[in-house]
Order: structure tokens, then sequence, then C-alpha cells
């Protein structure tokens, strides 16, 4: 009963254990090893969480998007007009074609779409997907970029280089303390409202893009960045709609969004673009949840619990009732006789030259041989005694001698046939 009760006590301190390190007060089972992404979800510093409570705080109405584009235009808790949706890039899931002619449509009835971009700014969640995709932020606004680098080179009508420092380690080795970068107004905007600085956080080194202005219409620069000159926020109307890129990924992000005036900016954009009932949308459904996963629904379902509960009661039943406490004692019988000759003969043979073993075969059997001569007085050589013995065969002793010769040259002799020769011609004199 006792070893049953320290068996109970252990298993409930390894139970114990197992809640500690990998049961999280926030309901995620497990430390996550993947880098945070731009969800809403997200409490750490890439996610949205702390934007989208905040915009709830103030009596917006914010909403995760968790279904594809396609699904904005038949969505009856969204106004026709007055909404905005936050897109980030890069995406983690892919944009399906059939999306962006829907997407088109909903921007032009009268709706706003801002593309958060990471182009001159490199946090560590972009860069673990490889960087921006320049192909998905062309499409869904209709505008091209190229890095400053390019442009300089395009404008100076020189022929692309490779860039000497693309391969080099720094790229690829974090910061020790993100770096910043400033984003500035060029002019009095209503976006610009009481914003002196929006400050961006890389992980990474980044580099600075700029816009191509499109062949049909325009495109209006907002805000550039004041380290380097080059431009960092634009606008272009699109139908009775609004289309504004930023080319800093992080400044919504958790972590940045207290910095500065980031949150004025965030602020003075939803002011300006989202209706009396309208809804500000931030893009889940490509930063990987989908409409279907709501870890919120699924912490609160009492049959997870329940499940659990059960696996642990089935668990410790196991180790205390079905678990052997004591390995069975097992006895090793004593070895027969017959099993010792075995052993130290197949060590022996493993060993022993086949040579000198024969000629030790062939002094035992003369010193049997002598055993009988004295017997009979008989003082001859005890090859002569054989030969003369009418019971031992002729080709037996020939074959001994020949096997004698061999052995006494240090030849190679056939130890089983010389032991069943010599064992036949001990039983015919005995």
């Amino acid at each position: 009963m006792k070893e049953r009760l320290i068996t109970l006590a252990l298993a409930l301190g390894a139970l114990a254990l197992f809640v500690i390190m990998f049961v999280r007060p926030e309901g995620n089972v497990g430390v996550r090893k993947d880098v945070p992404r731009p969800t809403t979800v997200e409490r750490r510093g890439n996610g949205y969480y702390g934007a989208m409570s905040w915009l709830e705080s103030e009596d917006v109405r914010a909403i995760a998007l968790r279904d594809r584009f396609d699904a904005l235009s038949s969505r009856e808790d969204l106004p026709p007009t007055g909404n905005l949706l936050i897109v980030t890039l890069p995406a983690a899931v892919s944009f399906k074609t059939g999306e962006f002619l829907p997407l088109d449509r909903w921007i032009r009835a009268g709706n706003t779409l801002l593309v958060v971009a990471a182009l001159s700014d490199n946090p560590d969640w972009a860069f673990r997907l490889t960087g921006l995709a320049p192909g998905d932020l062309n499409l869904l606004t209709g505008l091209e970029f190229e890095t400053a680098r390019d442009r300089r080179l395009r404008l100076e009508h020189a022929a692309p280089a490779v860039d000497p420092n693309a391969d080099q380690l720094e790229n690829y080795r974090p910061f020790l303390e993100p770096q910043r970068s400033t984003l500035v107004a060029n002019r009095n905007h209503a976006y610009f409202r009481g914003v002196n600085e929006v400050v961006a956080l890389s992980d990474y080194r980044r580099q600075a893009w700029t816009v191509k202005v499109p062949y049909e219409g325009f495109v209006l620069s907002l805000g550039h960045i004041r380290e380097t000159g080059e431009g960092v926020l634009w606008t272009r109307p699109l139908g009775e709609g609004r289309i504004i890129v930023s080319g800093f990924g992080s400044v919504f992000t958790n972590r940045a969004l207290g910095l500065a005036d980031n949150a004025r900016l965030l602020a003075n954009i939803v002011a300006s673009t989202v209706g009396p009932k309208g809804v500000v949308l931030f893009d889940d459904a490509h930063q990987g949840l989908g409409a279907a996963y709501d870890p919120e629904r699924f912490y609160k379902d009492g049959r997870l619990y329940l499940t659990l509960a059960i696996l642990v009661g089935l668990w410790l039943i196991w180790v205390v009732g079905s678990t052997r406490l004591r390995a069975p004692v097992v006895r090793v019988p004593v070895p027969r006789e017959e099993d010792l000759v075995r052993a130290a003969g197949g060590f022996l043979s493993r060993v022993l030259q086949a040579d000198a073993a024969a000629r030790r075969l062939f002094d035992h059997l003369f010193l049997r041989v002598r055993t009988y001569m004295l017997d009979i007085e008989d003082n001859t050589d005890p090859w002569s005694y054989l030969e003369r013995h009418p019971r031992v065969a002729r080709a037996d002793i020939e074959q001994l001698k020949a096997w004698y010769a061999d052995a006494r040259a240090s030849r190679r002799v056939p130890l089983r046939q010389l032991q069943n020769v010599m064992v036949r011609i001990h039983r015919q004199i005995a």
C-alpha cells in the first residue's frame, strides 16, 4: 500500500510539473516557437490586440475579418460604405485571384483600404516570411513599388547591379535592439493632425522602397522617412473610396502603437475614413486565422476540460492500479557442466592454433596407448603397438601418421576428424 501511495504522489507531482511548464494563463497549451503574427488575438509585440481593444474602448466597431475578401460585400453586419479594412503584408496565406475584383468593387463603393506593408522596415515576422512579395502589393493597390536604389539606377540609366551586401551575414543577423525609423509628414493633412512623428521598428536590416506613379491616375505622397528622405506613406482615390499604403508594417502593432504619435495617426485615419456606422476590419484571414479558428470559443467550451479530466483520471488509474511497481526477479539457472565445457571449448577454439591442438591430442593418444603397453609389459613404440593391434584398421593408422606429420610441421589439421579417429581407435584397443 505504501508503494501505491508513493506512486500516486509522484504521478501528481509529474502532472503539476507539466501544468506549470506547458499550460499558460492565456489558455495556450505549450510554448510556441514561431514568431508572433500580426493578428488581433496576438497579445505579444507583433499583434493588433492593443489597437483593436483601444478602438472598441472608443466605441468604434472593430471586427477581425477571417473570411477572404470576396465575402465583404455579402456580410450583413457591415454597412455598404464607410468601412476601413487594414491589411498587413507580407501575408502568411496567399491571396486568391478571385478576391481582387470583389475587393476593388468594395473600395469603389465608398470604403477605404489601408495596406500596412513591411517595405521600409523589417520586423521579425516579415523577415521570417522571406520579405514582402511586391506582386501582392501591386494587385491590392494598383501601385508598383521598387527599391530606392533601383530607382536611382533607373533614373541614371545605369544597368541594374547586384547589391554587394546582399549575401552578407549582417542581412540575416537580428539587431540586439530594434532599430527605429521615423515617419514625418510632407505637408499638412488630416491624417497628420497633431502628429509630429511616427516610429517604426526593424529587427533586421532594412532598405527603403518607393512608389512608381501609375500610368492612369496619380498617387499622393503624404509622408517620408526622416533619416533617408524616401517616401513611406501614400494615398490614391479609387471610385468613391480610397487606398492608403504605409511602407512601415510595424507602426500599429502592440509594441509600436504607444511610441511617438503612432496611435494619433491611426486615430486620424479612422476618424477620416470610417462613417457613423462604419467598421474597422483587421485582416486575420491572410495571417493564418481562418473563419473556423476561434480560440476564445475553443477554450471556453466545457467539453475540453471534461475531456482533459477524463484523460487525467484514466492516466492516474493506470499509473496507480496497473503499473508494475517492482520488476520481477529474474532467476538465472546454474549452468550445467556441459555448458561450461562448451563455453570453455568455444573460447579455446577461437584462440588455439589447429596444429597445436592436434599435437596435444596426439600426446593424449600416446599416453593412453602407453598405459595399455604397460599392462602387457610391451616396450615398443606406440606406433608399432597400434600397427600390430589386430582390431585397429590400417587405414586409420596411415591417416593418423599423415595428420601427425602435418601437426609437427605446423600445418592445419582437421580437428574434428582427428578426434573421431582417435575415439574409434581408443574403443578398439580398450
